[in-house]
């Protein structure tokens, strides 16, 4: 297929670009877009039209995940940390965006700490030449499959807020706790409440029989996830369970970095922990740790957690502090009847996650297809 450089696709418009520090900025209506989107709203606008906006520096270079480009349209204000192309007649404002969203930049960007792709380099980004209806076309395909992944996105968030309704209506609100239950403390409640090894540990991966080791990072969207853990040796493996050994049924918790964030280990799955993470083990004939998860996780008990981190740079919510956490403990057969609607709940929400990785990865498919 024949390729056009960006420049011959486009108009550039850097030049109208102006920057305006956060403490000169006046309030207003506007967008004030920056490399990944809106930074700010100010009062004044300095362009009104279809553009796509293209990272310059701070951008998500090398991601898969999210875009380097977006289209904006109408009044907005830019700043120099993104490139300004406004399409040709006879180029179709979202095929340029879709063409520029995932564009590989190896080699084209530069920097030590903060890479850079200079206006240089973007004008020799390479654009698969179409027909403008045949962009059109490649357009039309794309929206509707982005409109279906946004929509099981947002199931996904409608499963979540069902689970703070549902909870809300069988035991009240936390915060005021109508319903009288008991209240009791997270360090009440747990017979042990340990933090991982305090020192980073060799990753030697997982095809040389590394065992999985663990941080925050890995609790992403309600699920343990392994595909981004380090995998460790078998003395590190078994130093580390000595000082902290997480199983089936504890409780996570996270203590660094991002805090308050707590998950059910329920996967059947050997693995150790960092520092980041603390294990609570409970007596579960008395707590159930579904419910358990969901209270800690409420915003009546993340609140304290977020009083009882200390620092700002390296946020730290030590074991001392967690233990204080003020919950309550209904009855545990009223617990158990809440397990059981999430239970039905998990089941919905992995059909629908199921069907937004396939989706995407149409969608990923599609992208390679027409733009490489």
């Amino acid at each position: 297929m024949k390729m056009l450089q960006l420049e011959e696709c486009c108009e550039i418009l850097d030049s109208m670009r102006v920057p305006i520090t956060a403490k000169d900025r006046k309030k207003g209506p506007y967008p004030y877009y920056g490399a990944n989107g809106v930074q700010d709203y100010v009062a004044d606008y300095i362009f009104d039209d279809d553009l796509v906006l293209l990272a310059e520096d701070g951008g998500n270079f090398g991601s898969d995940k999210r875009p380097i480009a977006y289209k904006v349209s109408g009044k907005c204000w830019v700043n120099n940390h993104a490139h300004v192309l406004k399409p040709k007649a006879d180029m179709d404002v979202d095929y340029l965006c879709y063409s520029l969203m995932f564009y590989k930049v190896d080699g084209m960007v530069n920097g030590a700490t903060r890479m850079k792709l200079t206006q240089a380099a973007m004008r020799r980004m390479l654009i698969p030449s179409r027909t403008i209806e045949g962009q059109k076309a490649v357009v039309r395909l794309l929206n509707r499959i982005q409109m279906l992944i946004k929509v099981e996105k947002e199931q996904l968030k409608k499963y979540d807020e069902l689970i703070k309704s549902r909870f809300v209506e069988m035991f009240g609100d936390p915060a005021t706790n109508p319903l009288g239950w008991e209240k009791t403390r997270l360090g009440d409640e747990c017979y042990y409440i340990k933090d991982g090894p305090h020192k980073s540990l060799p990753d030697i991966g997982e095809e040389n029989g590394g065992h999985p080791f663990i941080s925050v990072r890995n609790i992403v969207n309600g699920y343990i996830d392994f595909s981004t853990a380090k995998y460790i040796s078998d003395e590190d493996y078994n130093d580390a369970i000595k000082k902290c050994r997480p199983e089936k049924g504890d409780i996570l918790y996270s203590k660094g970095g991002t805090t308050g964030i707590a998950k059910l280990i329920d996967v059947d799955v050997e693995f150790a922990n960092w520092v980041h993470l603390a294990v609570l083990k409970f007596d579960k004939s008395v707590l159930n740790g579904i419910f358990f998860e969901n209270m800690l996780n409420c915003d009546y008990c993340y609140a304290q957690s977020q009083k009882l981190t200390k620092g700002i740079v390296n946020r730290d919510l030590v074991l001392s502090a967690m233990s204080k956490i003020e919950m309550y403990r209904p009855p545990v057969e009223l617990q158990e009847q809440f397990a059981s609607f999430i239970h039905q709940i998990d089941k919905l929400r992995f059909v629908t996650q199921k069907s937004l990785a396939e989706t995407q990865q149409l969608f990923d498919s599609l992208m390679q297809k027409y733009f490489g």
